[in-house]
């Protein structure tokens, strides 16, 4: 239908990520475990540097900007359930996973 987004849901929940060679492997979202079947993208994407006080000095080090980093992965629910696209994000500042988007 023309004017709707197509885009997957947005969902700012908390997850539990099981890492495997630095990647996610598995994630338990709302009580049912995900096996990552592949990573699709990885990225890391910059906080909010332009809030920071850069303090005196004609040089500021932007590089303070907190920094998350992102996964999109494909992923199924156990070993029966169907696939779905699903991005996962990391604050590595607290060591905090959650799910940002899911079409599973």
């Amino acid at each position: 239908m023309p004017g709707i987004s197509q885009e997957a849901p947005s969902y700012p929940d908390d997850v539990q990520v099981r890492c495997a060679d630095g990647s996610p492997a598995q994630f338990l979202w709302r009580h049912r475990v995900y096996v990552v079947r592949g990573v699709l993208a990885h990225w890391a994407e910059a906080g909010a540097w332009w809030q920071l006080d850069p303090g005196p000095g004609p040089d500021p080090d932007l590089s303070m900007g907190a920094q998350r980093e992102v996964w999109r992965v494909e992923a199924r629910a156990g070993m029966q359930g169907g696939s779905g696209v699903f991005v996962l994000s990391r604050d590595p500042a607290v060591g905090r996973w959650s799910l940002a988007r899911g079409s599973g």
